[in-house]
């Protein structure tokens, strides 16, 4: 639907060159801690897992240092799992998920899995709960070679030193009422587009890669997550978000040509969630832990085919 809201920066109809990107970032506040919220979170679980740093962003490289961690006992024998929390820095399930997983469940599953965590892959976007970096770029659509987001870089670049190639990745997302009352505006003034209003699903749901789908990996995740929290229902189209829904609660994505971080890797197994935390009927606990249960019902699905 047409929407006559004009976004405060830039001129209608004219792509944002750098002096409206400069104007758009200085709009940007920190409201929350990296270090506090999320760095401190991480190295209270030094004693049971690997952390290590995989990169810093420019930005401020003491301040964003960008950290991963890894359960002990590596094994190259053992398929690995790579989750994937805060590409889009304001979605904070996504980040406080994957650190709720590693700190409860992630020694139980390393006995079967490898696995790597990288909690928090934009911490600037964090800070200023905005989806894009400084540079009015999306790291969530950046992910290929010659990449201009130092985010997408550095998980890249974590991804290509590990010793065994990803198995399975499971990237976590939300979508907050911002993406219609900000971010959506904004993406449309900064590519001199007309703003066309859409809607969020209330709900969760789950993105699969076009090119290999796995139906069958992506209903285990809906079903372990249904026990925490409702499955997105699609609209009158039977779509979500603009996609086909291909069973309930799954649509599917080309993850590679758009650069997505789920299609970062060749894993054989990949999903993107999906959580809407501004929905009257879910808690921020209960995002987290839907995240959770994602992870969990991922791999569940995974043993059962060994």
């Amino acid at each position: 639907m047409k929407n006559d809201y004009i976004y405060p920066i830039g001129t209608p109809g004219q792509a944002w060159n750098e002096k409206e990107k400069a104007a758009w970032l200085v709009t940007m506040t920190v409201k929350r801690s990296y270090q506090e919220e999320v760095v401190t979170k991480i190295n209270a679980l030094s004693d049971r897992f690997d952390v290590s740093q995989y990169g810093a962003l420019s930005y401020d490289k003491a301040r964003f240092p960008l950290l991963c961690i890894k359960t002990r006992q590596w094994d190259n024998a053992k398929p690995t799992l790579l989750i994937s929390g805060g590409v889009h820095g304001y979605e904070t399930s996504g980040v406080h998920g994957a650190l709720q997983f590693v700190d409860t469940k992630a020694e139980h599953y390393s006995q079967w899995f490898n696995i790597v965590v990288a909690p928090c892959v934009s911490p600037w976007g964090y800070e200023v709960i905005n989806r894009w970096n400084p540079t009015a770029t999306d790291p969530n659509r950046s992910f290929y070679a010659d990449t201009p987001a130092e985010e997408s870089a550095g998980l890249m670049a974590l991804v290509a030193s590990l010793e065994t190639p990803v198995f399975a990745h499971i990237d976590l997302h939300e979508t907050t009422d911002s993406d219609e009352t900000e971010f959506r505006p904004a993406l449309a003034a900064r590519d001199g587009l007309e703003y066309i209003e859409g809607y969020i699903p209330d709900g969760f749901y789950t993105v699969g890669d076009t090119d290999k789908p796995a139906p069958e990996f992506q209903k285990a995740i809906i079903d372990s997550v249904r026990t925490v929290t409702h499955i997105a229902p699609p609209d009158e189209n039977n779509q979500i978000i603009g996609s086909d829904v291909e069973q309930e609660g799954v649509i599917n994505y080309p993850t590679k040509k758009l650069g997505l971080c789920a299609g970062l890797t060749d894993a054989d197994f990949v999903s993107t969630t999906e959580v809407y935390p501004d929905s009257d009927k879910v808690t921020d606990k209960e995002c987290n832990d839907a995240q959770v249960a994602a992870i969990i019902g991922a791999l569940e699905y995974l043993l059962a085919q060994r």
